[in-house]
């Protein structure tokens, strides 16, 4: 059942979404949301909703952030993804010691991480933590964060400290890696979100040069175990996969509420016999589309409550629906592309243009379906789990 704070912050997003649908041309163009907007944002819950209640949070459900993650996406792509990243801090922030975590919120619920979990640098082993340096890609929401997180390789005397992985009596090693955080200040952001869509989201890279990491300030970001309690807390990443199911069902929500509005408006392509509404062939092809998003949208619920119920209950049997968490966000980032490109090619000539919201959608859904957590081979992990098979990272 959906707690009052969690239904007041769906409401405060509902609310806010014209706005913000109104200011996407100015949101791409500055390449971040700008500073009124993310008050707003703030203001609405956005930040906090996932963080708990003793902490000055909303304790949203699974369900109510998906809810909120594709309402925002629904209105402008960026705004879905940057606050969706925002929005799981405190999710990373429980991978660390309580007290850590305690501190960190201490001066309010606001507190906004960016960085990369792709291991791209290096942390050497020192007295009372590391020394790291290394330059990470797509950090989104860098420039309003505040940390910085840089996932690493852990060195040791020169060379990667090998850690056990892999199925129980399977002889098998990796590098060990630890997230390394730090106060935004310290580090170095670089100008490289030069790029086709979520332009909005600034994800640029990050970078540190022999900065110091204390101990208490790392953390595991794919095997480590949450310091608080709560389902929201359970196994990280499969919250992170089904957030981003969301974010995608609302670009592809929102390419249809344009394709719609135009065509009622009267839009006939050229040489055209009849206007758009009236073509039987566009009909059926936005009958196929609408129908193909909600049955995404049904499936990222169906999933998210099956996984959410076992959070609550049985957290140990949540390892088991990862892999069909990957392979449901694999096929979920192209089904919703799918429905973005039938909803553009419908649109005609006009939008290509800049200033056609469809373009930016048609823009922002094929960004998002080349993160490597929407990867075709996540398919594969899914059907070894049906095989009976190790399944690599869920292992």
């Amino acid at each position: 059942m959906k707690n009052e704070d969690a239904a007041k912050v769906l409401h405060a997003v509902r609310d806010l979404a014209p706005t913000i649908a109104s200011r996407s041309a100015e949101i791409e163009e500055a390449r971040r949301l700008p500073a009124d907007l993310l008050g707003q944002l703030k203001a609405a819950g956005c930040f906090r909703m996932f963080l708990p209640r003793s902490h000055g949070g909303h304790e949203v459900d699974l369900r109510t952030g998906m809810d909120v993650l594709e309402a925002l996406a629904r209105a402008d792509g960026a705004t879905g993804w940057t606050v969706m990243i925002g929005s799981e801090s405190p999710l990373l922030f429980a991978l660390l010691p309580p007290e850590r975590f305690d501190a960190i919120y201490a001066g309010g619920p606001d507190v906004i991480i960016g960085g990369g979990f792709n291991a791209q640098g290096e942390a050497h082993a020192t007295e009372g933590g590391y020394r790291v340096t290394g330059r990470w890609s797509f950090a989104s929401g860098c420039e309003h964060a505040s940390w910085l997180l840089g996932n690493c390789v852990i060195m040791d005397g020169g060379r990667p400290r090998m850690a056990p992985a892999g199925e129980a009596g399977e002889v098998r090693e990796m590098p060990e890696m630890r997230g390394m955080l730090f106060p935004a200040s310290e580090a170095r952001i670089i100008d490289t979100w030069s790029v086709l869509g979520l332009r909005g989201t600034g994800s640029h890279d990050i970078a540190l040069e022999g900065a110091f990491c204390p101990e208490a300030h790392t953390l595991d970001i794919f095997r480590g175990q949450p310091s608080v309690a709560g389902p929201g807390f359970v196994a990280p990443v499969l919250h992170f996969a089904l957030h981003m199911g969301a974010v995608g069902v609302g670009i592809a929500q929102g390419a249809l509420d344009d394709i719609v509005t135009l065509a009622r408006s009267g839009k006939k392509r050229l040489y055209a016999r009849a206007q758009l509404a009236d073509s039987p062939l566009f009909q059926v092809n936005l009958g196929r589309a609408e129908t193909s998003v909600r049955a995404a949208r049904a499936l990222l619920r169906d999933l998210g409550d099956e996984f959410w119920a076992a959070c609550v209950n049985n957290p140990g049997a949540t390892l088991a629906i990862a892999p069909r968490i990957s392979g449901a966000l694999a096929w979920v980032a192209e089904v919703t592309a799918r429905a973005v490109d039938t909803c553009y090619q419908a649109g005609g000539g006009g939008v290509a243009r800049n200033a056609s919201p469809l373009q930016r959608r048609f823009r922002d859904i094929h960004t998002f379906s080349q993160h490597a957590a929407a990867a075709e081979g996540w398919f594969g992990q899914a059907g070894a789990a049906q095989l009976g098979q190790p399944t690599g990272l869920w292992t």
